[in-house]
Order: C-alpha cells, then structure tokens, then sequence
C-alpha cells in the first residue's frame, strides 16, 4: 500500500492550498482517510477525515470553516483544501487511510503517507 501526498509549500497568512494524496494498492473505497499534521516539538494531531463514500467529514476545531476534505473514489485520491491558512497551520502534512470509525485518532489508521510540508510565513 502506498499513500503520496502533494501540493505543499511555502505561502502567506491569507493564502489557499490545495492537498492531495494518491492511494494505490488498496481498495480506496474500503477505507476511511484521514489528514494529520505535526509542527515541530508537537505531538501529531488530527485535522480532518472523510467517510469511506464521502458522505460525512469530520474537522478539527482549529481548521472548521477554512479546510474542506473531499475524495474521488474512481481516482483514489482524497484532497484536503486549505483557505485562510494561518502561520500555525505550518506543519507537516500526513494523509492517511483506516478501516476504523474512530476518524479522530491517529492509532485508527492502518497506512501512512510520507507528508508534504506547508509553511506559513506571517
């Protein structure tokens, strides 16, 4: 199973990204996705998933109202759309995939990607 994610980069406060995260070797549709994050000297922490049909997403409290998640389930993609980003998104970004329900826990997810990374600058 690999998960790659993309479309990090340096941008300003205000700015918008665009995450993606390609899935192969599994049953896409099998599986819960996940986006985590971790800055440096932080733990690692949720920040948003999507249902195996993408029926129900789930958000951090932190990115409610600026980050949207979504998946195409034919292309195995799973995308995580960043607007108004703030100097303490900087983290690295990990998507990541889970049979569970348990969307918020990062113990949840069976496969990791190797994270992209989004910088903030003020």
């Amino acid at each position: 199973v690999q998960l790659q994610a993309f479309g990090g980069g340096l941008v300003r406060a205000g700015d918008s990204l665009r995450l993606s995260c390609a899935a192969s070797e599994l049953t896409f549709s099998d599986y819960a996705m996940g986006w985590f994050r971790q800055a440096p000297g932080n733990e690692r922490e949720f920040v948003a998933a999507i249902s195996r049909d993408g029926g129900s997403t789930y958000y951090a409290d932190s990115v409610k109202g600026r980050f949207t998640i979504s998946r195409d389930n034919p292309k195995n993609t799973v995308l995580l759309q960043m607007d108004s980003l703030k100097p303490e998104d900087t983290a690295v970004y990990y998507c990541a995939a889970g049979m569970s329900d348990s969307y918020y826990y990062s113990d949840s997810y069976h496969y990791w990607g190797q994270g992209t990374q989004v910088t903030v600058s003020s």
